[in-house]
């Protein structure tokens, strides 16, 4: 008697349907090997079939029912394949706007239901439970076995092991949206979306930023796949109307994956994107971030200040979230409370502790920022300023002795001056705390393993006399190579601009000075900007003219 079993003549009992002494006497009169006490109870008349579905199904919180299949919609039948139904073992019962009812004998049956609803393209599967026998004999009338034929031949040719180009039931779909994961973990993509479109559906990943379309599957199997990534994501599949936001968790070879999953209704179906958060990037220090020495000295001294507010600066997408979590992996100590409040937690880092925003709950920025500093923390991170209360709480906690990170979006340096200012942060406040602001952008590295050197062309050497007064003799280029799909990048490196706050800067802050007055004090202390970080980038070989023009189109110098 298998365990499932004891639990059901438990069940049995305690409801009265049958006693101990029947259940012993069961017992003892078994005679065939794969007899069960439950069946010699039932083969007796002991206890009979709906007192025993009716108990498992009340377990299940299902509804048990028996089936009439002259009562049952045409027009449901239809919704199904003889293959469908015979394969799961089901039949169709009731169809209601985005839901389907379906009879099964197995209330264990979870893994039929959801590959139903896999197959039917998102709907929501319910099901009821039916004694075995009638869900037979209806299936036969509705579904004769001699059209589900197909099933066993579709299994000889094996298309159910993983053809992406079979009928979309649950087993080639499963494969496809795992192929599709672990293709993307392998080339290093960033990001995954899920696009489509009206006659294809478009899949591509963005590499080293720049986004590459990669082959199609089959627009019959949008609804599953969709279906399959929201499901993995724990959103409501049968909610389309509206965006949505999940997460998945995975494992590919040696690495635990987060991925950031985003839904939206568009014309043709639903748009899906998805991030991989790499936990290895973690491990990143600064000389990976791609500082030159200089700047790398000057930024891991602005970051062991005592106090202050350090902001990172930049568009989305420039890898500032990466720098800041990278300047708390090189400050973590154990003699140091590092807390966090970010929107939403992407990492998780030992060692640190981490808020995440709920706005639901009215713990946004603001909130969790003055709760945390009653924590006694020594390093703050906040995800980012939004708005005059967080900036305001930051200024003031690094005037009381805590070293405060954060990201702000702006396109220079010492815009985030200007940008403190207009968001409502009092000038004294924004003098006496800032440290520093770093601008930051992300260029594509030439590929390492095909790397070669090539002589300035009259149009590079036109480019660079107008933005910089060092032309290099030699240049670097990617050739293309299996390495970097021969795109010639392999990887980002990132390019930057420290803006220091000295005494001068600071009483030109005080006295709401523009951004030009203090972009052009940062450059008598020796600040790089953007654009001239990026041609020393240039000439060492570790990216091309063409990056670093594409990355600082909009840098005034």
């Amino acid at each position: 008697m298998t365990s499932n079993d004891e639990y059901v003549l438990q069940l049995l009992q305690e409801r009265g349907y049958v006693t101990p002494e029947a259940v012993a006497a069961a017992s003892q009169s078994m005679r065939q090997a794969n007899e069960t006490t439950l069946d010699v109870l039932l083969a007796g008349g002991t206890v009979k079939e709906d007192e025993v579905l009716g108990t498992i199904a009340d377990q299940f919180g299902i509804k048990y029912v028996h089936i009439d299949s002259d009562a049952i919609d045409p027009s449901v039948v239809k919704e199904f394949t003889p293959e469908i139904a015979h394969k799961y073992g089901v039949v169709p019962v009731v169809s209601q706007d985005d839901s389907v009812i379906v009879a099964l004998s197995d209330p264990m049956g979870y893994d039929a239901i959801d590959s139903l609803r896999y197959v039917l393209h998102g709907r929501d599967v319910q099901a009821v439970l039916a004694p075995a026998a009638e869900i037979k004999a209806t299936m036969n009338k509705l579904y004769p076995p001699d059209d589900a034929t197909m099933v066993e031949t579709r299994d000889e040719m094996g298309l159910d092991a993983g053809s992406a180009d079979g009928d979309s039931d649950d087993a080639p779909v499963i494969k496809l949206c795992g192929l599709i994961l672990t293709n993307a973990v392998k080339m290093k993509c960033s990001d995954i979306h899920l696009e489509p479109m009206e006659k294809y559906f478009r899949v591509r990943y963005r590499i080293d930023g720049a986004l590459r379309e990669m082959d199609s599957p089959p627009k019959r199997l949008q609804g599953a796949i969709i279906s399959r990534m929201k499901i993995m994501s724990k959103m409501k599949i049968s909610e389309k109307r509206i965006p949505q936001d999940g997460r998945i968790q995975i494992k590919v070879g040696d690495k635990d994956l987060d991925l950031r999953v985003s839904s939206v209704p568009t014309n043709h179906g639903e748009s899906i994107v998805m991030r991989i958060l790499d936990k290895s990037n973690l491990a990143l220090g600064l000389p990976q971030l791609g500082f030159l020495s200089d700047d790398q000295t000057k930024f891991e001294r602005l970051i062991r200040l005592p106090d202050g507010v350090v902001l990172v600066t930049g568009p989305t997408g420039s890898g500032k979230t990466t720098t800041l979590y990278a300047c708390l992996g090189q400050i973590n100590q154990p003699d140091k409370k590092l807390i966090t409040v970010e929107d939403p937690v992407e990492y998780q880092m030992d060692g640190i502790n981490q808020v995440q925003v709920n706005k639901d709950v009215g713990l946004d920025f603001s909130a969790a920022l003055r709760s945390i500093l009653r924590q006694a923390p020594n390093i703050v991170m906040i995800g980012e300023i939004r708005d005059n209360e967080t900036a305001d709480i930051a200024m003031e906690a690094a005037l009381t002795g805590h070293l405060v990170f954060s990201t702000l979006h702006t396109n220079d340096a010492p815009s985030a001056v200007t940008r403190l200012l207009d968001i409502g942060v009092k000038p004294f406040l924004v003098a006496s705390a800032l440290r520093a602001a770093m601008a930051q952008r992300l260029v594509r590295a030439i590929c390492t393993n095909c790397k070669q050197p090539y002589t300035p062309t009259e149009r590079d050497i036109k480019m660079l006399g107008a933005i910089s007064k060092t032309i290099p003799e030699t240049m670097y280029m990617g050739a293309g190579c299996p390495k970097c799909s021969n795109i010639g990048y392999k990887g980002r490196k990132g390019i930057f601009e420290i803006f220091e706050v000295d005494d001068t800067i600071q009483r030109l802050i005080f006295d709401h000075a523009p951004a030009t007055l203090l972009r052009q004090r940062a450059r008598e202390l020796g600040m790089r900007t953007l654009r001239e970080d990026g041609m020393l980038k240039v000439a060492s070989g570790m990216t091309s003219l063409a990056e670093v023009l594409r990355a600082t189109m909009g840098d005034a110098d």
